[in-house]
């Protein structure tokens, strides 16, 4: 039987005419994929990056069909989802010009000779490729973290082929993403393998579980990130688990910041809550907000209460949407200022608006719910907002609105919020991730189990290990460890030189 795949504007379910991956189509495909590393891994930096900019034109000439199909599929706008394909093409455009850079590569090189030890061998060394990597799509970013993702980018980027495990919710966009991506690595020349995917969820499991495998990018639930985490622990060969799993994303509001611009705060974080249907990891989930901030709740309230409805992404978030929403009140304690609608057809609600003073904040009343649903905290003191974080799961981010005259007591707050997040936000929205050099899309457990980004340049770092080489004959170098000039900056000798030198 095919899988079937939900419009969830209207809970249509259609045939998508595509089969559950045996066990044995699995292994074939990671064996392809084994293969074609083996190709990759000697292609010079030149022909990677040249491929990772023929994969950004491949999609982009296939956007109206990849457009149309994850609307059906996810019920998202047009308008956002011709951005985010935009972004997977940028992205992939980005880590070509990383991979001409070379900086990645982290190249050393330590001449033979005289040190305070005595004689020390020549010894170099830089990042090279892991090998084959699952990427696991996400159900809310059907482009950009999802086959045409960002992990799919940086694994490439790396040197690394992608199996990708379709996500359920949008079985027809991923195969027709990973059509577009095939279809472009084929006639730049690109090994057989360079790309596989696998549908279903015994498949994923297989997936993690093949020895030809080396590393795993997944993007999802905290409950599923453990179950794959589990079947990486039962392998024979351990390899890495790249999981972002879980964020409420604190966001506080100083009584300086309420009266020089409630209004405003009050719009943004709406916006911020309700974009794409408050299903962005990055969605503020809880807001400290001053005791006697009447008219910013106030405010909130009234326009919570006007935004319409909107498409969740499947029946299983809808359904959680609530669940959550209801065990907040009755375990959390939060009181309920806006209840959310349930539309008649499809997976449609309205936004849910909550509240609890900040003294009484539990764990119990910071669960994640994901969806549009925002817990708003009262406190007196931003010492009862530290106190408060003590039940606030670690985050990607944490968000600051604050004036001049705070500076002080901001300072202070802001030692207090590092260790427990990723990305700080200052007087501004955590949602809408910058693609660049600069960016970190990570945090402390739950958010993340690992240091490294899934956003950004330095996500190339995942799908890398080191290598040295030690007296190597020079023909046996790698080109950016040879010496003469080269176009990568490198230390020489605990120097460090700029590409050319």
């Amino acid at each position: 039987m095919s899988l079937l795949t939900t419009d969830p504007r209207t809970g249509a379910r259609t045939d998508t005419g595509i089969a559950e991956t045996t066990d044995a189509g699995v292994s074939a495909i990671t064996a392809a994929s084994g293969r074609a590393f083996a190709a990759l891994r000697r292609e010079p930096r030149a022909w990677r990056a040249g491929l990772l900019r023929a994969l950004a034109d491949g999609i982009e000439a296939d956007r109206a069909l990849l457009v149309s199909t994850a609307m059906a599929e996810t019920g998202l706008p047009e308008t956002r989802l011709n951005g985010e394909l935009s972004r997977s093409a940028f992205q992939l455009r980005l880590f070509a010009d990383a991979v001409d850079d070379g900086g990645y590569l982290e190249a050393v090189i330590d001449h033979a000779g005289q040190t305070p030890l005595g004689p020390g061998p020549d010894v170099r060394r830089m990042l090279v490729p892991l090998g084959p990597v699952a990427v696991f799509g996400a159900s809310n970013f059907p482009f950009a973290f999802s086959v045409l993702g960002g992990d799919t980018a940086s694994a490439i980027a790396a040197g690394c082929p992608v199996v990708v495990k379709a996500h359920s919710s949008h079985l027809l966009t991923s195969q027709r993403s990973f059509d577009a991506l095939e279809r472009a690595a084929r006639a730049y020349g690109a090994p057989e393998g360079t790309f596989g995917i696998v549908y279903g969820q015994r498949a994923g499991a297989a997936l993690v579980a093949d020895p030809a495998i080396t590393a795993v990018g997944f993007t999802g639930s905290l409950s599923t990130g453990r179950i794959l985490q589990g079947i990486i622990d039962a392998r024979e060969t351990p390899i890495p688990f790249y999981g972002e799993l879980s964020s409420l994303n604190p966001l506080v509001v100083t009584d300086a910041a309420v009266a020089a611009r409630g209004t405003a705060i009050a719009e943004g974080l709406t916006g911020s809550v309700t974009g794409s249907a408050g299903q962005l990891c990055t969605k503020p989930g809880v807001a400290f907000v001053p005791a006697d901030a009447d008219a910013l709740v106030d405010d909130l309230v009234a326009r919570f209460s006007a935004a319409g409805g909107q498409a969740l992404l499947n029946e299983r978030i809808h359904t959680s949407f609530d669940e959550i929403r209801r065990r907040l009140i009755d375990e959390g304690r939060a009181r309920s200022l806006v209840a959310p609608t349930v539309g008649d057809e499809g997976f449609t609600t309205t936004p849910a608006l909550l509240e609890i003073d900040a003294a009484e904040l539990t764990p119990a009343a910071t669960e994640e719910a994901f969806g549009p649903l925002l817990v708003v905290v009262r406190y007196r003191k931003l010492a009862e907002v530290v106190a408060a974080l003590d039940a606030v799961p670690a985050s990607l981010t944490a968000t600051i609105h604050s004036e001049p005259s705070d500076a002080g007591a901001v300072t202070a707050f802001v030692d207090e919020v590092a260790p427990r997040v990723g990305r700080i936000v200052f007087d501004g929205y955590p949602t809408g991730v910058r693609v660049s050099w600069g960016m970190h899309h990570g945090g402390p457990w739950p958010a993340t189990n690992t240091q490294h980004t899934s956003v950004g340049v330095t996500a190339i770092r995942r799908f890398l290990r080191p290598l040295a080489w030690q007296d190597a004959p020079a023909a046996i170098l790698p080109p950016e460890l040879r010496d003469g000039p080269v176009d990568v900056p490198r230390r020489v000798d605990g120097i460090l030189h700029l590409a050319g030198a």
